[in-house]
Parts: structure tokens; C-alpha cells; sequence
């Protein structure tokens, strides 16, 4: 009875592609299934490495770790309209108590990590889904000089859009990972 954890985002430089693949090595230390795919692009010249998600992979995953760059406190466009778009998941309450957590990427340290976080649990909150961070218990969240925060990882690749994360940000998104993987299979395992 495994897990599976879908790690759904959108990178514009690489930074929050970078997190999730960190995110999917600490979901399978998690002993779950880390399934990565991507937002749907607005700009159809946009391509990434992984496949699109569908709606049946997103109503079957039993977690989720969604990531999106900062913009301005919040996440893309691209992932506002992806979630905007999930109307009919809400109304038949597809994601009800299913663990989520949330990933972000920005240029400077005080670039908007933190409001882009809780921006981004908005829409998983309607959706009924139950929040997951990273508890202090975690050491590099007391020590971190780049990305990392209690609501979930982050990386601050600088103004030169670097996608290369830090030991400290690499090893809090394998927490955060192997953390919402352990929420994930425990639920699933009790709604039986």
C-alpha cells in the first residue's frame, strides 16, 4: 500500500525544478512513490523536463508538494491559473485531508519567499488539504544563510538565476520530502 506524492510545479530558471527533485529523492527516502510533473505553461513556448500533470494523477496522489517562483509575494500566473482551474476537484472535494506542502524559489533573500509560501497554501486550504512545513527539528533551519523556512523550502539563487541550491536548501527539501511522504503513507494507510 504505497504512497504516492505528487510533486507538481512550475520553474521558469531551473531553481524550483532543482527543489523537486530534491523533494522527490526525500519522498522515496519516505519509503512513497514521488511522481514530478508540471504546471501547464501559459506561454506555450515554455517546455520542461517533466510531463504536464493530469487532473487523474492530482485527484489520485495520496500528498502533494506544490513549487512556483516568487513574483511580487506570490506564485506565477501560470500556477494561479492552474489552480483556478480545479473548480470541479473542489466541488466534488477530491483533495479533502490529503497532506500538502508548498516550495519557492527567488532571487534575493528577502525576495518574497515567505509571503509567496503562504500565498500558495491559499488554495490547498480551500481545497480541504492539511498543511505540512518543516518542523525546527530539522538543523540546517536553525543555521541556513540561503533558502529554507518553516513553511516549507526554499532557494534564493541570487540575480543571476542560478538553479545550483545550497547543502542547507538540498537537505531541508529531502526533510520536507521525506516528511510529507511519512504524512502521506500514514493517512492513506488509516482511510484504508
Amino acid at each position: 500500500m504505497t504512497a504516492t506524492v505528487l510533486i507538481l510545479y512550475y520553474s521558469r530558471h531551473g531553481g524550483v525544478a532543482a527543489l523537486a527533485d530534491k523533494i522527490a529523492i526525500g519522498v522515496q527516502h519516505g519509503a512513497a512513490e514521488a511522481k514530478i510533473r508540471c504546471i501547464p505553461p501559459l506561454d506555450s513556448r515554455h517546455s520542461s523536463r517533466h510531463p504536464l500533470v493530469t487532473e487523474a494523477e492530482l485527484v489520485n496522489c495520496d500528498g502533494l508538494a506544490f513549487g512556483s517562483p516568487v513574483r511580487f509575494g506570490n506564485m506565477v500566473a501560470d500556477a494561479k491559473a492552474f489552480w483556478d482551474s480545479t473548480t470541479s476537484l473542489w466541488l466534488r472535494g477530491d483533495l479533502i485531508d490529503k497532506p500538502a506542502g508548498v516550495f519557492t524559489s527567488s532571487g534575493s533573500m528577502h525576495g518574497g519567499n515567505e509571503a509567496t509560501l503562504l500565498t500558495m497554501s491559499l488554495p490547498l486550504l480551500h481545497h480541504g488539504m492539511l498543511l505540512c512545513g518543516i518542523p525546527y527539528s530539522e538543523p540546517e533551519l536553525h543555521q541556513t544563510q540561503s533558502g529554507g523556512t518553516p513553511y516549507g523550502p526554499t532557494h534564493v539563487s541570487g540575480h543571476h538565476a542560478d538553479s545550483k541550491l545550497s547543502v542547507a536548501e538540498q537537505r531541508l527539501a529531502i526533510a520536507f520530502g521525506k516528511r510529507l511522504a511519512g504524512l502521506s503513507t500514514q493517512l492513506k494507510q488509516h482511510r484504508g
